[in-house]
């Protein structure tokens, strides 16, 4: 199982997301580095821990801002892979960030505007995008309506039936909460259903323990930040899960 740092970013610092409540937000305070300018915190986390790819919440995107392009091409400049959730609602966010050279194009339940908007996405970028299963405490985020009120398994069903084959299960009210994932169920459930989808998960992961959860479960990849920083994981956590 392969560990992805998150950068949560916001007014052009890396921030501490807690619970989803993105006022709430405050620039990191971090083990690893002094700084928190994206940048120095993703160069911090390469050093430790060997990471050469990033997840990266541009959350003025999300928030409607536009996609911080010049920061993406920095850390691309770096030698870093990335995942970007830029708050995709339409093909054209999309365009922008394929034409950015983005390795894993994120189009967020919270933010996506329907099923068939990401049925285009789809058919233009394939294996590029990654679905979020957005989640808070099980529950789907956005506009439920679009998705006929479905829960988190029949939108993932959903989704699947329209090709999407990496799925990230995210529950935004166990990020920066040390509270542990709770998307253990609906992770195995997934796995064993469409063993032929990557699936990745994040929010809440506090320690090793919670990454062999996880792993067991049949996740290919976990999204951590706090963990991280707080050297509540190590460089050895990671290098274990990697080769297991």
């Amino acid at each position: 199982m392969r560990v992805i740092p998150v950068l949560d970013v916001m007014h052009g610092e890396v921030v501490r997301g807690v619970g989803g409540r993105r006022a709430e937000y405050r620039p990191i305070v971090s083990r690893l580095t002094r700084s928190s300018r994206p940048l120095e915190v993703a160069n911090a986390l390469a050093s430790r821990f060997g990471c050469r790819e990033f997840y990266v919440a541009d959350l003025d995107a999300i928030l409607g801002s536009d996609p911080d392009l010049l920061l993406y091409a920095a850390l691309h400049a770096q030698g870093f892979r990335l995942w970007v959730d830029a708050g995709i609602r339409r093909m054209e966010r999309a365009g922008q960030l394929a034409d950015a050279g983005i390795d894993r194009i994120v189009v967020g339940l919270e933010t996506v505007v329907g099923p068939a908007e990401l049925a285009k996405m789809m058919q233009a970028f394939g294996e590029r995008i990654v679905f979020s299963l957005d989640l808070r405490q099980g529950e789907p985020l956005g506009d439920r309506g679009s998705w006929q009120n479905q829960d988190a398994v029949s939108i993932a069903d959903q989704v699947i039936q329209l090709g999407v084959r990496h799925l990230l299960v995210l529950d935004l009210a166990r990020v920066g909460c040390d509270s542990g994932t709770g998307t253990r169920d609906l992770c195995a459930y997934l796995c064993a259903k469409y063993p032929e989808i990557t699936i990745s998960a994040g929010g809440g992961i506090r320690h090793r323990g919670d990454l062999e959860v996880l792993r067991n479960c049949g996740v290919q990849a976990a999204l951590i930040a706090s963990a991280l920083h707080d050297g509540r994981l190590t460089r050895a956590d990671l290098s274990d899960e990697s080769e297991e």
